[in-house]
């Protein structure tokens, strides 16, 4: 039975890792109780005792964790931005070309930020391929639902959205549509962005907030393009695991950033036409955005089958 420790467990990311694999026979799953998730002594001991440590913490305190690892066996795998571009970390992607066979045999996992899941998916393939020039410098947003941004914006958006007028604040009107950020430039998942694409420069990006739990839509401009090229590309990437090309279908003219609430995997479309390309991935932020892309990256770290205690 393979031993796994969350350090940090009480955060939306940590939380929804234990919900995931509290079902799971081949795993002993353990946490800190309250009074010693701060002790470094008794962090210390579980992480050094455990197969597969997920590190579910602020960017600091993730490497302060990471630093206590001594046990060359344990795998760890932080979720926190700290390791993303790290040298000696492996980029937690599994459906990007080569990644899969490192991730097997690597013992340190820096598991993508939800926001650059979405990017990456689109734009990697299409620079590998050529499609995309390595000094692009492309444009791109994103629709995320508010349970990315913690317990405290979780508080205010349920309130804001409860049905009883009396539990609103006066500023609840605020939360009802979308609340773009970062308008500085300066989000914290650029740099990966950058570095797995092997892009020279950073895209502008928009990330959106939007009033709905869970869900993200990431959304790449592409000018010059070519629908069909682009769509071969994707066919020919996304064969297994928890990325799907999705052949582009209309439906009712309408694409929700809610459609993958609660899933785990990911899907890719590419929509307008010749010169005027839209690329679009839609999954849950805290699905494949976090807490499941961790499990997938744990279950081949452990050579379990990929997508196992997952949902589809």
């Amino acid at each position: 039975m393979t031993s796994v420790f969350i350090d940090g467990s009480a955060g939306t990311t940590g939380l929804r890792i234990r919900e995931r694999l509290a079902s799971r026979a081949d795993l002993s799953v353990s946490v800190l109780p309250d009074d010693l998730r701060k002790d470094v002594s008794a962090r210390r001991d579980a992480l050094n005792a455990a197969d597969v440590a997920f590190l579910c913490l602020p960017d600091a305190a993730a490497v302060e964790s990471a630093g206590l690892v001594e046990n060359p066996d344990t795998v760890v795998i932080d979720t926190s931005t700290a390791h993303r571009t790290a040298d000696g970390w492996e980029y937690g992607f599994p459906e990007l070309a080569g990644r899969r066979g490192r991730i097997a045999v690597a013992k340190r996992i820096a598991n993508p930020g939800c926001h650059a899941t979405g990017f990456i998916a689109l734009v990697e393939p299409l620079v590998r391929a050529g499609i995309v020039a390595k000094d692009a410098v492309l444009s791109a947003f994103s629709l995320t639902g508010y349970s990315g941004g913690g317990k405290k914006m979780i508080a205010a958006y349920d309130s804001a959205l409860a049905p009883d007028s009396a539990s609103r604040t006066p500023d609840s009107a605020l939360y009802l549509g979308g609340r773009q950020y970062a308008l500085g430039q300066t989000h914290k998942h650029l740099p990966e962005m950058v570095k797995v694409c092997g892009l020279s420069n950073a895209p502008v990006f928009s990330p959106i907030v939007v009033p709905h739990l869970a869900g993200m839509e990431v959304t790449v401009q592409l000018p010059g393009g070519r629908v069909g090229e682009i769509r071969d590309v994707y066919r020919s990437c996304y064969k297994s695991g928890l990325v799907r090309f999705v052949e582009s279908d209309d439906g009712d003219g309408f694409l929700s950033s809610a459609a993958l609430s609660g899933r785990d995997s990911l899907e890719v479309s590419v929509w307008g036409c010749d010169g005027r390309v839209i690329l679009v991935s839609r999954f849950d932020n805290l699905g494949k955005g976090a807490s499941g892309a961790a499990i997938q990256n744990m279950n081949i770290a452990i050579g379990a089958d990929e997508t196992e205690g997952l949902v589809e």
